[in-house]
Formats: structure tokens, sequence, C-alpha cells
């Protein structure tokens, strides 16, 4: 299989499509191809929508892949379009893999239909704000598996999460890929076995789509690199216990001995991301820095969330995960000042890095804060205290989009390019997993990935939580 080649059949890819449009491209898919193809129900949303699989072929082996995991990371539900598209016409492809796989277009169709507004204007950084949604980590699909231990328990799993459950344990999966999308990064992987090959081979993949990889911070806090831009997974319990959630999938998926992967590819994309010169920066004094420029702003709407919060009427999912964020964004800035270490000197990657994550915490949360406020004018029940607060953060709405629009001035990365990766990755995962991965190791359940402090490799995270 020539990976190069395969990505390079990705298409242009104008917009992201509606949870709708998805559905009604499978549909088509599975009316073309109804030998190859079956489309059926896994589960339901919690406001009703269906949650539908897609399985093709008839190998020996089990492969599942979820689209949009998270809401706001609609490049998934692209790649599982153009991989079925891929495995029905190319029937050498199909038999070479040897899996029968079952792809998810969009696992949280109520949370995706909430970031539509943005959809159709993925190069606009403003829209995308202003139509922003990311749930509380406790009401996120791909981190509300159950855990259960001594210190830490999580049993609020959600119905969507409780469908790939089911369908886990029905197919037991050897392949399980989770595809995740940020914002302003370059591209890396989350792999949960020690196979330095596969390390390897996937941090090839940006390139040859034109990406940069990723040589800022890692994203969760005390990560362990496997190969550059390639990290360990992380044990669900300890990240459940930080975010207040449950575990990941793949926690679920080692029930299985499957290997998981997890593709996080950027919507912008900016060379200074793999920038590892150094700067003459302290990492310490960066660190301090950047923390502190993200409490400045966590404070800020801590205080209005205070002024409005007791003449809120209408609640609505922007409230929860607002209060959710302002938690949650403490909770990592702290892992993040714990974790620094011994100061060295900071990279381009790690100071680009660190003004990027104050970028997408202040527009993420402003921009869901008014959504909050503006649900509740536009239900005639506004006072005086909201309408205020919406007038004066949307003043600070537009200098922080401002600020962030002139720190990355470039144009936006085209989509098809975060979309091939996605799927190099899967096609290589692929091989991996059908070879057995012999010179790999799984990594152990409960495993902490932490090492020495203050090394480029665990320095702290610019989480999205």
């Amino acid at each position: 299989m020539n990976l190069a080649e395969c990505m390079r059949r990705v298409p242009d890819i104008a917009r992201f499509p509606s949870v709708d449009a998805l559905h009604t491209e499978l549909d088509a898919l599975a009316s073309a191809h109804p030998h190859l193809v079956r489309v059926r129900r896994i589960g339901t949303s919690r406001l009703g929508e269906p949650l539908r699989v897609l399985t093709i072929g008839d190998g020996p082996a089990d492969a599942v892949v979820i689209g949009g995991p998270h809401p706001n990371e609609p490049v998934g539900g692209l790649t599982v379009g153009v991989l079925a598209g891929m495995l029905c016409r190319d029937d050498a492809l199909r038999a070479e893999l040897g899996f029968r796989w079952h792809l998810i277009p969009c696992v949280d169709p109520d949370g995706a239909r909430l970031n539509e507004g943005w959809f159709d204007r993925p190069g606009n950084r403003r829209a995308y704000s202003e139509h922003f949604y990311r749930p509380d980590p406790a009401e996120q699909v791909e981190w509300t598996f159950p855990l259960s231990g001594e210190d830490y328990w999580f049993d609020r799993t959600l119905p969507e999460t409780a469908a790939l459950m089911r369908l886990m344990d029905e197919v037991e999966p050897s392949l399980v890929c989770s595809l995740h999308n940020g914002e302003h990064h370059g591209v890396f992987f989350y792999v949960n076995r020690d196979d330095p090959e596969l390390a390897r081979r996937l941090g090839e993949l940006p390139g040859l789509a034109g990406l940069p990889l990723h040589h800022g911070e890692p994203e969760l806090p005390g990560s362990r690199l496997i190969a550059p831009a390639v990290y360990a997974t992380q044990d669900g319990a300890r990240v459940g216990a930080m975010l207040g959630a449950g575990a990941g999938s793949a926690d679920y998926a080692a029930r299985f001995g499957a290997l998981h992967i997890v593709p996080e590819v950027p919507l912008w994309a900016d060379q200074r991301v793999a920038d590892r010169s150094a700067t003459g920066t302290g990492y310490r004094q960066l660190v301090a820095r950047g923390a502190a420029a993200r409490r400045e702003a966590l404070d800020m709407l801590d205080t209005a969330l205070a002024t409005v919060a007791d003449t809120l009427t209408v609640r609505t999912p922007f409230e929860r995960s607002v209060r959710a964020s302002l938690r949650t964004f403490r909770t990592v800035t702290e892992h993040r000042e714990a974790l620094a270490g011994e100061d060295r000197s900071a990279t381009v990657a790690e100071e680009f890095d660190h003004r990027q994550a104050l970028h997408l915490l202040r527009l993420r949360l402003l921009g869901t804060f008014l959504r909050m406020l503006d649900a509740e004018i536009a239900a005639g029940s506004a006072t005086v205290a909201v309408r205020t607060q919406r007038r004066v953060l949307g003043e600070t709405f537009d200098r922080w989009v401002g600020e962030a629009e002139a720190d990355t001035p470039g144009p936006a990365t085209e989509i098809r390019r975060p979309v091939a990766v996605q799927l190099g990755a899967i096609l290589l995962a692929a091989t991996r997993a059908a070879d057995g991965s012999q010179n790999a190791s799984r990594i152990p359940e409960g495993r902490s990935m932490g090492s020495s402090a203050g090394s480029p490799a665990t320095s702290t995270a610019a989480t999205s939580v």
C-alpha cells in the first residue's frame, strides 16, 4: 500500500458538512454499494438523534473509527467519508487491510449541531469563536467511559458513549481510531503501544500533507514522547480525575487488546509550532507568564458570570459549558505550572504554543459566554445586568479576536490536508494492527506517563478541554 498515494487521493474540500449532510452522503454510499455497505443504528443521542455506524468489508479482524468525539472537531467526519468511499471503490486496498470496518461519522450529533454556524466558514476565526460549542468534560463522549477506583469514580456514562461501548463489546476490535482536531497547533498523535516503528512512520505523515509536526507543548500535562510529536496514551483514570470526567475510548479499547490511536490535526497551521530553536526566554518564565495571562482572563470571566448568574432563567448547554470550562482551565493551569521543572531556554514552538493557548482559552470561553447571554436575550428575559455584560463582553471579544488574528495572520489550512493525515494514520495503524506489531509493547493500565521534569517531552500542556 502506498500511503502517500492514498493521501493524495483526498479531494479538495471547501467546508465542513452538517450532521444531516454527513448522513445523506453515507446513505448515498450505502445505496451505491449495497453488497459492501451496511448502515445500522447503534443508539440514540440525548436529544433523540440516531447514532449510526457504517460497516464495510468482511475481513477477519474488526476496526472501529470514531468521527466527531468532540463536537467542535468535524475533520474526523470528513475522514470517515473519504475512508468509506476509498474502501468501497478499491477492492485491492480493502483486501490488503483485511478488516471489517465500523465507521461512525458523528458520535455527538447534538453537540455538532451547535457548531454548524461556523462549518461553512472553516478559516474564519471570528465565526469559529462566535459559534463555538464544547461541552463540559463530563458531557463529552470521549471522556465519559466508566471509571472505578479507590480514589475516583465515574459512572455517568452518556448514551452516546454507551453506544460505542456496545459496539466494541459486539465486535471486539483489534483497532480503534478516535479522530480529533484542534485549532492552532501542529500535528501530533497518541498511541497506546510503545511501537517505535509505528511512531516513526506516524511522524512522517504530516510532511506528506504539507503540515508541520507539533513541537510545542504536549496537550495533556505529563505526556511522554515515544517519538517526536507521538505521545504515549495517558491512563484515563489520571486524566478523568483531572478533568472531572470519566475514562477515554483508549481505556475501553484496552479491554480487547486493541491498538488505539488518536491523530490530532490542526484547523490552522503555522510553521512556528515546529521551530525548536531557542528564544532566549527562560522556560519557567514562559510558563509563569502564560499562567498569569490565563488566570487574568479566567478571573475576568468568573466575575462576569457572578454578575449575571442569579438572573439567568434559560438553562442552556452554553451555561454548563462556561461553568465547567472555567473550573477545568484553572485545574489545567495548576498542572501546567507544577510540571515546569528545571529552567532551560524555551523554544520558538513553545513560546508560540503558549500564546495560542491563551487565544484558545479566551475565545472559546468568551464565545460560549456570549451565546449564553444571547439565549437569555432571545427569550425576552434579559435583565439590565445581562444586557450590560453583553455589551461590555462583546467589546472584549472584538479585541481578543483582533489580537488572535494579528498573532497568526496566515491563511487557514486547506481542509484536505488534515483529512489526509487522519486517513494516513488510520491506514498505517491498520497495517500495524494486522501484523500484530510484534515489536511493540502495550502501555499498561494505570502506568504513570510522566518522566523527568522540565524536559520538552514532559513540559506543560496547552490542553483543549
